[in-house]
């Protein structure tokens, strides 16, 4: 039986050594390395080579996106498991389009998580249940109401009362393509002003408050 070298990635003691205890129990897993933030997984990966990567995304010095796309940047192969609490649209797709493997939450059962941790390490896509149907809805949905990945940061730098300015300083783009962003998310939400396009975007959970 081919071993499955894994990297666990949250900062959260308690959680990095849970699930490190818990994976060990497999005799097909072996844990090669844990970090605590974002910096500290992408220099384990490129040390370690480590065949899954557990990443949570709420992390300190580089967040778990960041992350992701430090290691892709390092091995466009590289397999990386998210395991997050976080399932807003906006922490979805980031993380899917920065390079992510597949994408669970933390409540998954451990059934559930070391089955996907070896269909990961065979290359292979997995989403939790309730990602999967949030994608879909997102692919369903008509053209002009699909928001990128752009625009939803955009619009979280505007709900946590970010100006233009701020917004531009913040993504390092300029005021001008700032507006331009926000004239197309008031178009794809059918709304006329930055508070309506929020209330919309919290209602339909593309974007979540207190991150």
């Amino acid at each position: 039986m081919d071993t499955i070298k894994i990297l666990i990635t949250d900062d959260h003691p308690v959680v990095r050594e849970g699930l490190a205890g818990m994976l060990a129990g497999q005799p097909d897993f072996e844990v090669i390395g844990l970090a605590a933030d974002g910096e500290v997984a992408v220099n384990l990966y490129r040390s370690l080579q480590p065949d899954v990567v557990l990443m949570d995304l709420q992390l300190p010095k580089l967040d778990g996106v960041g992350a992701i796309q430090a290691i892709r940047d390092a091995n466009s192969d590289a397999n990386i498991l998210v395991l997050t609490t976080y399932d807003s649209d906006a922490d979805i797709v980031r993380a899917i389009e920065a390079g992510a493997t597949g994408y669970l939450l933390k409540d998954t059962p451990r059934e559930e998580l070391f089955r996907a941790i070896r269909a990961v390490a065979a290359g292979d896509s997995v989403l939790a249940p309730t990602v999967a149907t949030r994608i879909m809805s997102r692919m369903r949905a008509p053209a002009e109401e699909k928001l990128s990945a752009r625009e939803i940061e955009v619009l979280e730098l505007v709900a946590n009362g970010a100006s233009n300015k701020e917004i531009g300083k913040s993504l390092s783009i300029s005021v001008a393509t700032v507006k331009t962003h926000l004239i197309h998310i008031y178009d794809k939400l059918g709304v006329d002003d930055r508070t309506a396009a929020v209330t919309t975007a919290l209602e339909q959970r593309i974007i979540t408050l207190n991150r």
